[in-house]
């Protein structure tokens, strides 16, 4: 039977004007995987203006064809012929490497061109750094050199810069570019792209919670006693093991993707439906967030290194890893939010690789029913799946069929990908890019949250410094779901993890 759903009450997509998407890293895996994908989709929904185009760059020598000949490949290949060859039509290239500033001219005098053919006023622009870290800073400084940065006034043409995480990696290394950045761009330019953001149930934690009466008055310390959120990877470090080592599970995961969702999910009421008052409301979350006891920090947090196990190699046997690497690839942690709405209600983040199940999940497990009539209950719980299978379930005791007391857990729920038609809307990294051109912070991380992110983890990685029979690097076996320990922590609770 065709479950039916009432149509969507409020359902708007705006279109943003002519702009051009210069992106660095146009050759890379990310563009091929992730970005091409994602602009041709906007493509085929109309979500690109007509004369809107895409300008590749990189280091590699490419002509327009062999250019737009890979970029062919990184479509659909369900997509039509007519689809792609329009898509296409919107794609150039131009190479620029940072030793070179000549070449920052000629991607300057390429951008003039596009302007003149198109339209006799200057298109918006959107540089995409969709390049390693260290290249962020003399891509910036070429492009403010070549004058590409410079918005020619107020209310006309608009320079944006999308930067991928990470934003440094401790409390000096994000101011010092946070203090480079301003030297070339105001803070309304700068768009920091978590993809995270972008998923749709992560955008319906705010929807969920206060537009509906049923959650917000039960969204507090009254109701619910813990809440869990986690991130797992079956996955490895794969290719990334250059980057893997130098960053290490912490950085990757807790500093942005898992402090961004438990900051929607815990912040106060924003004022309004705008970008601002919400990153007020998150920011203050963040910062009410209680600093880890560094001199007890096995009891908050935990971390991990996978070891061989079930045919998967170890940590330490990938390729480009130190065979003594204390690198860590899990960790867990107890945070404490001093807030009245939170007082004394713990949230448990985990995230880790090479774990039994990919999934990403929030949980909030609430209080037992104070009524005894049928004894003692399971908890009640609100699942809030991000990924993979996006939905959200809110599990309660019930009436099983069978014997007339007969009772258990049973879901109630949906799944975005049980709505047909209304599933066809951008996904995460098109969503951004959207956002992007029409000048919309909401999705996007701020300089001030991120400051105050690793104010928060950058003691614990400076613990960690410490020799390690003090702050033990617990192994587990690949394939697992963590080390020990990370269930302990919950375990000293009266807590324990939901199932991955």
């Amino acid at each position: 039977m065709t479950v039916k759903h009432a149509p969507a009450r409020f359902c708007l997509e705006v279109s943003p004007a002519p702009c051009v998407l210069v992106l660095f890293g146009g050759t890379g895996d990310l563009a091929r995987r992730k970005l091409f994908p994602s602009l041709f989709q906007l493509h085929t929904r109309d979500l690109l203006h007509a004369t809107s185009r895409i300008v590749g760059c990189g280091r590699t020598r490419h002509d327009q064809a062999s250019f737009r000949a890979l970029v062919a490949e990184a479509l659909p290949p369900s997509a039509s012929t007519d689809a792609r060859e329009a898509f296409l039509a919107r794609v150039s290239y131009a190479q620029a490497d940072e030793a070179d500033p000549d070449s920052f001219s000629r991607l300057g005098l390429h951008l003039a061109e596009l302007d003149r053919i198109e339209t006799p006023a200057p298109f918006n622009r959107l540089y995409y750094l969709a390049i390693p870290p260290s290249s962020y800073q003399p891509i910036i400084a070429r492009l403010a050199e070549a004058g590409l940065l410079e918005e020619p006034g107020h209310d006309s043409a608009w320079r944006h810069l999308l930067l991928e995480k990470p934003f440094g990696s401790d409390s000096a290394s994000a101011a010092a570019l946070d203090a480079f950045l301003q030297r070339h761009v105001h803070e309304e330019q700068i768009f920091r792209i978590d993809h995270y953001l972008g998923k749709d149930t992560v955008q319906n934690i705010l929807i969920l919670r206060f537009a509906n009466i049923l959650f917000e008055p039960v969204w507090n310390r009254a109701c619910i006693d813990h809440v869990q959120i986690t991130v797992a990877e079956t996955l490895g470090v794969e290719h990334r093991a250059g980057y893997y080592e130098q960053s290490g599970l912490l950085r990757d995961m807790f500093q942005n993707h898992l402090l961004e969702m438990l900051a929607l999910v815990a912040m106060e009421p924003p004022a309004e439906f705008s970008a601002d008052a919400i990153h007020r409301e998150k920011l203050a979350l963040i910062r009410a967030i209680r600093a880890f006891p560094c001199d007890a920090l096995e009891s908050a947090v935990v971390r991990g290194q996978y070891a061989a196990a079930h045919g998967m190699a170890g940590y330490r046997d990938e390729p480009g890893v130190s065979p003594n690497s204390t690198t860590e690839t899990f960790a867990a942690a107890k945070l404490w939010i001093d807030t009245p709405r939170w007082q004394g209600v713990p949230f448990y983040l985990r995230s880790g690789k090479r774990l039994a199940e990919k999934a990403s999940t929030i949980t909030l497990v609430f209080k037992p029913s104070p009524h005894t009539l049928f004894g003692a209950c399971d908890p009640d719980s609100l699942v809030l799946k991000v990924q993979p299978d996006e939905g959200m379930s809110l599990h309660l005791q019930a009436k099983r069929p069978g014997p007339k007391l007969c009772m258990g857990e049973l879901p109630l729920a949906f799944r975005y990908a049980d709505l047909g038609d209304e599933l066809d809307a951008p996904d995460a990294y098109a969503r951004l890019l959207l956002d992007a051109m029409l000048h919309d912070h909401t999705l996007f991380v701020r300089n001030e949250t991120i400051t105050a992110a690793w104010q928060l983890f950058t003691p614990v990685l400076e613990s960690w410094r410490d020799p390690a029979d003090r702050y033990p690097l617990h192994p587990y076996a690949a394939g697992s779901d963590g080390p020990a320990a990370a269930a302990e922590l919950l375990a000293r609770d009266g807590r324990a993890w939901r199932p991955l």
